[in-house]
């Protein structure tokens, strides 16, 4: 299924200063003071490498005390921003009120946050205060995986008359302990994408980081994932910074990480590589139709298997044999070079398909018993 959105190209409302450079919206997580937003704006102007500024005016905190951004009074000082670096400015809104202040401002561009987006009735309050108003709006996915929730949100706005539309990929929540602090989870932008192939995808590294140090390499990867831009926070001075300071980079070094960004291209650039392609496709295409056979196969062999234990009144589910299978496949996958979780995600995708057909088999009468 497709998700039918109504909306206008990227490049119609959002393209990179360079057109060998992705696109970078930069700016601090947060505007602490006037000289730190202004100071940081001069800055990444001077780079010639940043397409529009962002800067946190409200700030959604966890906890009551922490400091929830400067307010309204921020909006100014992005206009000023604006006025001095000929940047576009974009800032993040959570209710009706913040996008009505931004709109009076002169935002050029606002998004939706990713506590926001898990919230049908905040999103639908935002929608409606778009409601008849031409501007830039992006969709951050949701703190938690749910790509309904990402979809949905995208489709208020949407429906609100909103056509320059985008998502911003910043990763979700885990309970698991990694390097990230939101992990990537690339599925579910690819998911997004493959759901709606025109829709523009703008990847955040710095809260799939959390520290400066990975965002190099999560940045590049969006890029080899034909992301169309970046969001990367940047701060004057990050060692002081009010909120986010680990994963926020001076204006210098993001210069430095947009040098050494390479831009790939979506289609085969010559007549040979697009043929050489087409012959290796082919060659998957024969092993992807044998794999799916033989797939047919097995779960032949599992429904043969689910009839004899329902006619000897055996249990479906055997711990020991299917720790065997794991164990002597995850071996072999791991003999020949394949990534080991890849093959046991892939076993266990099997077996639950198996005990799906064995329970079926189970609730049947056996032939014997059939008059």
């Amino acid at each position: 299924m497709k998700l039918d959105l109504k909306i206008q190209p990227l490049s119609t409302w959002l393209q990179p200063v360079n057109p060998n450079k992705p696109i970078v919206i930069s700016g601090p997580c947060s505007a602490e003071t006037e000289d730190q937003l202004i100071s940081t704006a001069h800055l990444l102007a001077k780079t010639g490498k940043i397409t529009a500024l962002r800067a946190g005016i409200w700030k959604p905190r966890t906890r009551p005390g922490e400091f929830e951004g400067i307010g309204s009074i921020g909006l100014q000082w992005l206009k000023r921003a604006k006025e001095e670096t000929g940047l576009p400015t974009a800032v993040e809104v959570a209710n009706a009120k913040h996008v009505e202040e931004a709109l009076a401002a002169g935002v050029d561009i606002l998004w939706v946050g990713a506590r926001s987006t898990v919230n049908p009735f905040t999103v639908q309050e935002i929608a409606d205060a778009l409601k008849g108003v031409d501007i830039p709006v992006m969709v951050k996915n949701p703190v938690n995986p749910d790509l309904s929730l990402w979809v949905g949100a995208l489709e208020r706005i949407n429906n609100a008359g909103i056509t320059k539309l985008a998502a911003i990929h910043r990763g979700f929540s885990s309970f698991e302990k990694s390097a990230f602090r939101n992990e990537p989870m690339w599925e579910m932008a690819i998911q997004l994408k493959t759901l709606c192939p025109e829709l523009p995808i703008i990847n955040d590294p710095s809260h799939i980081c959390g520290n400066r140090e990975l965002i190099p390499y999560i940045s590049q990867k969006a890029l080899d994932m034909d992301m169309q831009g970046l969001m990367i926070e940047s701060h004057i001075d990050p060692s002081v910074a009010w909120t986010d300071a680990k994963q926020q980079v001076t204006p210098s070094a993001l210069s430095e990480l947009i040098n050494h960004l390479t831009l790939r291209h979506t289609e085969p650039q010559s007549r040979e590589l697009v043929d050489q392609l087409a012959e290796l496709r082919k060659q998957i295409d024969k092993l992807d139709e044998q794999i799916i056979q033989k797939i047919a196969e097995r779960m032949k062999i599992a429904e043969k298997i689910g009839e004899h234990k329902r006619d000897n009144d055996v249990t479906i589910l055997q711990v020991s044999r299917w720790d065997e299978i794991m164990h002597k496949r995850t071996s072999l996958a791991r003999a020949l070079k394949l990534d080991t979780n890849f093959t046991a995600k892939f076993l266990e995708l099997l077996h639950a398909e198996s005990i799906r057909k064995q329970t079926e088999i189970m609730n049947e009468k056996p032939v014997s018993e059939v008059k």
